[in-house]
């Protein structure tokens, strides 16, 4: 059985993201508080896998996630986007009218503050570590004048009742998660990568880079700056590229090679699908 770290608790989207993407697979979750302790356990070899957010279609991208991984040596193998849908939940027997504090995790609560300010404006917003936590936060404490706003799957886990579904402002919304592993994947189905390279300080030292790909066919689908910490003004550009032929891949990255000031091929993996039902 496979041991899968993730940042936050049972009844988490990184929990979803996690049994998602390995489908029918017998796995064992297991619990962390940060995305530093994700990495430290498969680091150790305490774990196999671990299920890290890299990007939501709102917040944008988690900047500490992509230095985590570089400093923790980790490799994409593979990634999955899950469609993010809030929920209004309380215990058992408590009533909406009484709603006096609402709990989730400070990105939610973002996603949701239309629905927020416009049925519950005189209630207090208190932001928790992640979504699940707060729904669980409601059953230890057994606060009847308080909601939690997260997922159907802690409802599911922690016998809250689901009072209204899909509060969430842009209905479009979903949190890409790459899957990590100390090992790359080597397959013949892999038709994406996400490298990360820097360049020198001079005029179209960037350009000459990214025209590179245009010129093998490659479809560059992200680019992210990251500062390197210490090192004022430099930064570290991460992108994803996917192909149709590998040989067009890696005839790309032999000549990117010649001009860039230092290259790392973060993981080679099988594009992930978005699938957002209205």
């Amino acid at each position: 059985m496979k041991k899968i770290a993730i940042q936050g608790i049972a009844g988490s989207f990184h929990e979803d993201a996690a049994r998602k993407y390995f489908g029918d697979e017998e796995i064992e979750v297991i619990e962390c508080r940060s995305f530093q302790s994700v990495c430290e356990l498969i680091d150790a070899d305490k774990v196999d896998i671990a299920v890290m957010a890299i990007e939501n279609s709102i917040a944008g991208s988690i900047l500490q996630n992509y230095s985590l991984i570089r400093d923790f040596h980790l490799r994409v193998i593979g990634e999955i986007y899950i469609h993010i849908q809030m929920n209004l939940m309380m215990l058992p027997g408590a009533k909406k009218e009484d709603i006096k504090t609402i709990y989730s995790h400070p990105i939610a609560i973002r996603q949701c503050v239309e629905y927020i300010e416009k049925y519950f404006p005189e209630a207090k917003i208190r932001e928790n570590q992640d979504t699940a936590a707060s729904g669980k936060l409601l059953v230890e404490e057994n606060l009847m004048n308080a909601a939690a706003i997260g997922n159907l799957r802690t409802a599911e886990i922690y016998g809250l009742n689901v009072l209204e579904t899909n509060i969430e402002t842009n209905k479009k919304n979903y949190t890409r998660f790459w899957i990590l592993s100390k090992h790359s994947n080597q397959s013949d189905l892999n038709n994406k990568a996400s490298l990360c390279f820097e360049v020198g300080h001079y005029y179209g030292a960037l350009a000459r880079v990214l025209n590179i790909f245009a010129e093998n066919k490659i479809n560059l689908n992200k680019i992210q700056s990251v500062p390197i910490l210490g090192k004022p003004n430099e930064y570290t550009m991460h992108v994803d590229v996917e192909w149709d032929d590998i040989v067009n891949y890696e005839r790309a990255i032999h000549a990117i090679l010649k001009n860039v000031s230092s290259l790392s091929i973060l993981g080679e993996y099988v594009r992930g699908e978005i699938d957002i039902q209205n």
